[in-house]
């Protein structure tokens, strides 16, 4: 019953990781991924650039990079199709919120959703 539980929890934790899109909106592209471009298969909103050259041209324009102005407080910041152009990701860092902004909780707080960038595995 032990293991069942923790199998249990690991699976859920994994599904907030994974991110799904449509198989129509779906391509290969590369993304700005901190400072580097990123290149492989996945949604169309976050590979937003169709080739590597592309990628890496808008990585030297800076301005046309919002990831290059550090909007994340903590994390790693992702350029995006959707508003606001940006997405953090908080995982590990003791952190979550849109900028990585606000500490995990240490303690239950009753009607806190616990965010699972929180979560450790």
């Amino acid at each position: 019953m032990r293991l069942s539980g923790y199998i249990l929890v690991f699976t859920a934790c994994l599904l907030w990781y994974v991110e799904s899109c449509e198989p129509n909106q779906t391509q290969n592209g590369c993304k700005i991924y901190g400072s580097e471009c990123l290149c492989g298969f996945g949604c169309k909103t976050e590979y937003v650039y169709r080739t590597r050259r592309a990628c890496l041209s808008a990585l030297r324009e800076r301005s046309t990079n919002i990831c290059y102005r550090q909007p994340c407080v903590r994390g790693i910041c992702i350029q995006t199709v959707q508003e606001p152009g940006f997405a953090c990701k908080c995982e590990g860092t003791g952190y979550y919120g849109q900028r990585c902004e606000k500490a995990c909780p240490t303690i239950p707080v009753r009607g806190l959703v616990f965010p699972h960038e929180c979560v450790v595995i």
